[in-house]
């Protein structure tokens, strides 16, 4: 079984350490994986190390925020040289604009009638490999468990029973915190071309993550991306219907890229997401596209 997107503790979104990782994927019978943190690589050795003592196939990757045409992507990087300081650029980028961030998105989750203060997102970010940077997620995790808002009903989609309470935390962010909802905060990310130039330079695949998130049916804006010259589309996606799925994985065919398949899981953040859980791709149709991203990686 194979999963190439999976977020560790260096995620600031991601719960369990790169290692724990490892071990549950060989419980769950993953022999090929990627541990892909959200603008940074530091899980790339530990997962590495641990995947060689479990006989399981670990791809450096990552998973880098960036912008084409206005709208804001994640682009994965497979193969990719994790010592380059190219990374390290990145993800104290990313660091440098958290704190600011963070306090806009608090203000506007003020403004939408919840009393909620700096001291309580400090502590629940105060173990966190990002703790200047709040998400959503940990806003909702905020939220979600105070007494005083157990009635509120912004809430009451994301509890359990919910039409969003599958995934409680990360629907309340892409409701809420992702780009053009409520609460966002601008954050300033590299071109889109100049991050498939980076992972190109160190070695790497680029691979457009979850495609249909921030594509919305728009086609001219997917010709963009892929003339862009990424070298794959994550068709397999716990984002993706089966319909989906196959549209991409048709579309990558057609125009020379490879597909590639990942659960997304996060841990906590996801409590319906499982590693291997990422829409049944058939293991010889992955198996087929893998050696695809396998050639680009090792030219």
């Amino acid at each position: 079984m194979i999963d190439l997107h999976m977020h560790s503790r260096y995620s600031n979104d991601g719960e369990f350490a790169p290692s724990a990782l490892v071990e549950t994927c060989a419980e769950r019978g993953i022999d090929t994986m990627s541990v892909t943190d959200h603008n940074c690589v530091r899980a790339c050795a530990e997962a590495m190390s641990a995947a060689v003592k479990c006989g399981i196939v670990c791809l450096p990757g990552t998973e880098i925020d960036c912008t084409y045409s206005g709208v804001h992507f994640h682009l994965l990087g497979y193969g990719i040289d994790c010592a380059s300081p190219d990374f390290d650029k990145i993800e104290n980028a990313v660091r440098a604009q958290g704190a600011a961030a963070s306090l806009q998105m608090l203000e506007k989750t003020r403004a939408m009638g919840f009393r909620i203060d700096e001291a309580q997102m400090q502590e629940l970010a105060r173990d966190s490999y990002w703790p200047e940077t709040w998400t959503g997620e940990l806003f909702a995790e905020v939220l979600l468990s105070r007494p005083d808002d157990a009635d509120h009903p912004l809430l009451m989609p994301y509890r359990a029973g919910g039409e969003r309470g599958d995934n409680p935390q990360a629907n309340f962010y892409w409701d809420f915190y992702a780009q053009g909802k409520p609460c966002y905060a601008e954050m300033r990310y590299p071109a889109m071309e100049e991050v498939i130039d980076l992972i190109h330079r160190n070695g790497g695949a680029a691979v457009l993550a979850h495609p249909l998130v921030n594509i919305n049916g728009n086609r001219d804006l997917l010709d963009g991306v892929i003339g862009l010259g990424i070298d794959g589309i994550e068709a397999y996606s716990s984002y993706h219907s089966p319909a989906q799925t196959a549209g991409l994985a048709m579309e990558a065919k057609r125009r020379g890229l490879f597909f590639t398949c990942g659960s997304d899981y996060h841990g906590r953040t996801k409590p319906s997401v499982f590693p291997g859980e990422h829409g049944g791709a058939a293991e010889d149709v992955m198996r087929a596209q893998l050696e695809k991203l396998f050639r680009k990686i090792t030219k």
